[in-house]
C-alpha cells in the first residue's frame, strides 16, 4: 500500500489481530468519494435531502426570524430615518426631554405604564402595545428614546407610521444574569451610544458566571461593544466599552434586506481544499469568506459533495456563476432559499465510496504461486477483514488530516504555540516551507529569510487563501507579538481553532494507544464510560465557543445533535470491572479541555505528564487574544462503520470504473471474487468499498484497521 508521510504519525495500534492486505488507494481522484449525510440522514446529492432541507428552512423561519435582526442594536425599526434620529452619538439628553407624559400624552402613558405592569404577570396576556400613529419622524425618534429611556427592558417597532412596544428578549435574558437594576442601566448605556463611555457591572467574584455573562453580551452586543473582567482591591467586575468605530453606519432598507438573503446548495469539489473553494467562490461573488457555513470540512484529495450556505447571494446570482465555478473544480447544484446558516457540526457522517487497487497479501510474493490461489487467499483475507471491523469496530483515532497532510511542519505544532501564546513562534512554524521550489515553498522561505510580509504577499500564489489572509495582517499591522496576533485573528474562528484542536487531536490518538497498550482490551476500573449502551458518540467539531458542541454541562449525540447530560459519563468501579458490566465500544478518552474529566485510573497520570512534557501543565485552554476557547470533549474510543458493503474484482474490471462499481457493489455475504476465467487471469484484485462513518471518524483509519498497515 502506498504510504502517506503523515500517516506514519498516527500509532499503529489495531483491535483486530487479522492478516490484513497490501493495496493502493487514492491513485485516482474518482477512487476517494465523500459524500456528507445531513442531519435528516440523507445524502446530500439526493433530491430527498434538497426537500427535508426545504422542510426544515421553512418551518423554523418564524422561530428564527426575530433573532436575525442585527445584533449591533437591541431595537428594532422598520423606518431607517427613525433609526438614524433615535441612535446618533450624543450625550445623554437631559431627563425632562423624556417626558412620556408630554409625549405620548397623559392616556397613553398611562395605559403604557399599565402594560408594563402586565408583563411582570407569570400569565401574559397581551404580548404587544400600540403607541399610536406618527407622521413626523423627528416625533418618531423622540417617542423611541422616550420609551427606551424610560422602560429599558421595552424594545420599540416601527410599522411606519406606527409604534409598538414589546418586552425584549434580551433584556429577560441578562436580567436572569444580573440584577434588574443593572440591566436597565446597561441598555440606557447601550441606546446613549456617548463615545468613549463605559460600563461596569457590579463585582462578581464567580467565575464561570462572568463567563455567561461575557458569553451573552458577546453574542448579542459583539459589533457594538468589548468587555473585559478588571481586578481592584481583591474583587472582579465586569467592564463594557462601546467599539472605537461606535454605532455601525446606517444601513439601507436594500442592504438588510440583501444581510438577510441565505442560500443553501450542495457543492461538489475534486482535488480542492474547503477553504480553497469557499474562497474563489467569495472572491467571485464578491462577499467574504466568512459569509459562507458549512456543516465540515471535507478532504481535498477527493470527490467531495457537501452541504453549504452563502449568504447576500441571491438563489438566481449563485446560478449565474456555476459555469464560471465548474471551470476550477467546483460543481453546484440544488440551490435553493433558506432561512438561516448552516452549523459547524450539524450533520450525521459522511458516506464513503472508495477504490483499493493492486491487492496483494502481506510479506514476500511466492512467485510459484498461481494467480487463482493469490485471488482465493486475498478474498479469504479480504472477508476476514471486513467481518472483524464489522463486529469489532476499529480504533478510532484522528486521521493525518487533522494534522495537515504534506506538510514539513504538523499543524499541531503550531496548535502547541498557540497554546502557550508564542503568537511569532506559531506564524514562523506557519510559513515553514516545504522541500522543493513551488510558488509556496518559495513564498514562504523568502518571509521566513526576510520578514518581508509584502514581498511574499506578492509571490504567494492566490490559491493560498490562508497564507494571504495572514500576510496581509502582517504587512498592515507588522510581524511582531501584536502583529502575529492580528495575522491570526485575520483567519476565520472555525480555522484559527482547528489549529490547537490538531495539539489536542495529537495527545488524544497517543492517549487511546497508550490506553490499548498497558490497559489492554477490556474495561478497567475508573475507566470513562457511557452509561447507556446505544449511546454511541459525541464529538469536537472544531467551533469551542458553542456550547452546542462541546459543552461542559453536556454532551452532543452525534445521531440527533441533542444534548446528553453530563451524568451519561460514568467511571467504572472495581465491581464493574469484575463483573464486565461495560464493553470496550462505551469506553471514551477527553480531549484535553478546560472542562472536561479525565480518567481516574493510571491514564489520569499520563494525561498530566503527557501535558506537562509539552510545556502545558495548568493550562486553561484558553487563548483569549485570539478568542479561543478549548472546553474539550469526549470521543468514543472505538468507532464501526454502518451499511457496509464490498466486492472484489479483478484488475481489467477496476481500472477506470470506479462510479459503476459503487452501483453494482454487493453487500458482505456477496463479497466474492467474480469467477470468470478473464478475471482469474488478471495479475491483481481490485476492492471497492460502501460504508458510512459518524462525523470526524476517518476513512484512512478505517482502512488501516482491515488492511494492517497505513494508507
Amino acid at each position: 500500500m502506498k504510504q502517506d508521510s503523515d500517516a506514519t504519525n498516527v500509532p499503529a495500534c489495531f483491535i483486530s489481530n487479522h492478516e490484513g492486505f497490501l493495496g493502493s488507494i487514492k491513485n485516482l481522484i474518482k477512487d476517494f468519494v465523500v459524500t456528507e449525510i445531513d442531519i435528516n440522514g440523507q445524502h446530500v446529492n439526493t433530491e430527498a435531502a434538497t426537500h427535508a432541507q426545504a422542510c426544515a428552512s421553512s418551518h423554523k423561519y418564524n422561530e428564527t426570524s426575530a433573532e436575525s435582526r442585527d445584533n449591533s442594536h437591541h431595537s428594532v425599526s422598520q423606518d431607517t430615518d427613525d433609526a438614524a434620529d433615535c441612535g446618533a452619538d450624543a450625550t445623554i439628553p437631559s431627563p425632562c426631554s423624556f417626558d412620556l407624559s408630554v409625549i405620548l400624552g397623559q392616556s397613553v402613558s398611562e395605559e403604557l405604564e399599565q402594560f408594563v405592569l402586565t408583563l411582570k404577570d407569570e400569565n401574559i396576556t397581551k404580548q404587544e402595545l400600540s403607541l399610536g400613529y406618527f407622521s413626523d419622524k423627528h416625533h418618531r425618534a423622540n417617542v423611541h428614546r422616550a420609551v427606551r429611556h424610560r422602560f429599558p427592558f421595552l424594545m420599540t417597532v416601527t410599522i411606519q407610521p406606527e409604534i409598538r412596544v414589546r418586552e425584549d428578549p434580551d433584556y429577560r435574558e441578562l436580567s436572569q444574569l444580573v440584577t434588574e437594576d443593572e440591566a436597565e442601566d446597561f441598555f440606557r448605556f447601550i441606546d446613549a451610544k456617548v463615545r468613549g463611555s463605559s460600563y461596569t457591572f457590579g463585582p462578581d467574584d464567580d467565575k464561570d458566571h462572568r463567563t455567561a455573562v461575557h458569553h451573552f453580551l458577546s453574542r448579542r452586543f459583539g459589533k457594538l461593544v468589548e468587555t473585559k473582567s478588571f481586578s481592584d482591591q481583591g474583587t472582579t467586575a465586569i467592564t463594557v466599552r462601546l467599539r472605537e468605530q461606535g454605532r455601525p453606519k446606517k444601513r439601507t432598507t436594500e442592504e438588510r434586506k440583501e444581510e438577510e438573503v441565505y442560500t443553501a446548495f450542495t457543492l461538489c469539489k475534486e482535488n480542492l481544499e474547503t477553504l480553497e473553494a469557499i474562497s474563489y467562490m467569495a472572491a467571485a461573488l464578491g462577499v467574504l469568506p466568512s459569509d459562507f457555513t458549512y456543516a465540515g470540512i471535507k478532504d481535498k484529495r477527493a470527490i467531495t459533495y457537501q452541504s453549504m450556505v452563502v449568504k447576500k447571494v441571491s438563489p438566481q446570482r449563485l446560478k449565474e456563476k456555476t459555469a464560471e465555478f465548474e471551470k476550477r473544480g467546483m460543481r453546484l447544484s440544488q440551490i435553493l432559499s433558506v432561512s438561516e446558516p448552516l452549523r459547524l457540526g450539524r450533520l450525521q457522517g459522511n458516506h464513503f465510496d472508495l477504490v483499493v487497487r493492486d491487492l496483494r497479501p502481506h510479506g514476500a510474493s511466492d512467485t510459484h504461486t498461481s494467480v487463482a490461489n493469490t485471488h482465493t487467499r486475498l478474498a479469504a483475507l479480504v472477508q476476514e477483514a471486513v467481518e472483524n471491523v464489522e463486529a469489532r469496530g476499529f480504533v478510532n483515532y484522528y486521521g493525518p488530516q487533522r494534522f495537515g497532510t504534506a506538510q514539513s511542519v504538523q499543524s499541531d505544532r503550531v496548535g502547541l504555540a498557540l497554546l502557550k501564546e508564542d503568537m511569532v513562534g506559531a506564524v514562523r512554524l506557519f510559513f515553514t516551507p516545504e522541500e522543493g521550489d513551488d510558488p509556496q515553498s518559495q513564498a514562504k522561505r523568502h518571509f521566513l529569510q526576510t520578514d518581508n510580509a509584502k514581498e511574499c504577499l506578492a509571490l504567494m500564489p492566490l490559491s493560498k487563501a490562508r497564507e494571504r489572509l495572514m500576510l496581509r495582517a502582517l504587512n498592515r499591522y507588522g510581524t511582531g507579538p501584536d502583529g502575529c496576533a492580528q495575522a491570526w485573528l485575520s483567519l476565520p474562528h472555525s480555522m484559527r481553532v482547528f489549529y490547537p484542536h490538531a495539539y489536542c487531536s495529537r495527545v488524544w490518538n497517543e492517549a487511546v494507544a497508550h490506553r490499548l497498550t498497558t490497559l489492554g482490551h477490556s474495561v478497567r476500573r475508573g475507566d470513562l464510560v457511557w452509561m447507556q449502551e446505544g449511546e454511541k458518540k459525541m464529538e469536537d467539531t472544531g467551533e469551542s465557543s458553542s456550547p452546542q458542541f462541546s459543552d461542559p454541562h453536556g454532551l452532543t449525540h452525534s445521531r440527533t445533535g441533542r444534548l446528553t447530560p453530563l451524568k451519561s459519563i460514568h467511571v467504572v468501579t472495581d465491581q464493574e470491572e469484575h463483573d464486565g458490566v461495560y464493553t470496550l465500544g462505551q469506553v471514551l478518552l477527553p480531549m484535553p479541555g478546560n472542562t472536561v474529566k479525565y480518567p481516574e485510573n493510571s491514564m489520569g497520570a499520563w494525561f498530566q505528564e503527557r501535558l506537562s512534557r509539552d510545556g502545558l501543565d495548568g493550562c486553561r485552554f484558553r487563548v483569549g487574544s485570539l478568542k479561543l476557547n478549548l472546553p474539550g470533549c469526549y470521543r468514543p474510543l472505538l468507532s464501526s462503520p454502518r451499511n457496509l458493503r464490498y466486492q472484489l474484482k479483478g484488475a481489467a474490471c477496476g481500472r477506470g470504473g470506479g462510479g459503476e462499481e459503487r452501483g453494482g457493489s454487493s453487500r458482505r455475504s456477496e463479497g466474492q471474487v467474480n469467477g470468470t476465467a478473464d478475471e482469474e487471469k488478471q495479475d491483481s484484485l481490485t476492492l471497492t468499498l460502501n460504508f458510512d462513518l459518524d462525523s470526524s471518524c476517518y476513512a484512512t483509519i478505517f482502512l488501516r484497521e482491515i488492511m494492517k498497515c497505513d494508507p
